[in-house]
């Protein structure tokens, strides 16, 4: 990540604590072969230099990042009178291992949105030990922000 924002009026400590919220994230790929973006919405944790969301290998977002890495990640909020956006932009890397890594990091990112009870519940935990499970890490090359 660079240390500097690209645009607006995050400086790093206002980004880090607007990341640092469980907002909705949305990722967008694109299909290599037919040009067609593809968005969807996920859960995130930023570590202050990464982003890292948790993903089955077999959906249509991980199928695009094996042929094209290159992604964007908007993070949104209108709380109130506080606004706020943040667009990442590089190239994602896929993490399978170590799976005990895998199954930490996905664990923290569950907890973000379900609380410590909730990601003990059957649903979360067969999620986070299926051999489906990976990460798509993004160090962004480029970080676009605002808020008002």
């Amino acid at each position: 990540m660079t240390d500097e924002i690209s645009t607006g009026g995050m400086n790093k400590q206002i980004l880090d604590e607007f990341l640092a919220r469980p907002h909705l994230a949305r990722i967008a790929t694109t299909n290599p072969n037919t040009l067609q973006t593809h968005a969807v919405p996920v859960w995130y944790g930023w570590d202050g230099k990464s982003i890292w969301i948790s993903s089955y290998r077999s959906t249509r977002k991980i199928y695009d990042l094996l042929k094209n890495p290159k992604c964007s990640i908007v993070i949104d909020a209108a709380e109130g009178k506080e606004t706020g956006a943040v667009i990442l932009e590089g190239e994602a890397e896929l993490v399978t291992e170590p799976v005990d890594f895998v199954r930490t990091q996905t664990t923290w990112v569950y907890t973000r949105y379900l609380g410590p009870e909730g990601v003990q519940a059957p649903d979360p935990q067969s999620w986070i030990a299926s051999p489906e499970n990976l990460l798509i890490k993004l160090t962004p090359a480029k970080i676009m922000s605002w808020h008002w």
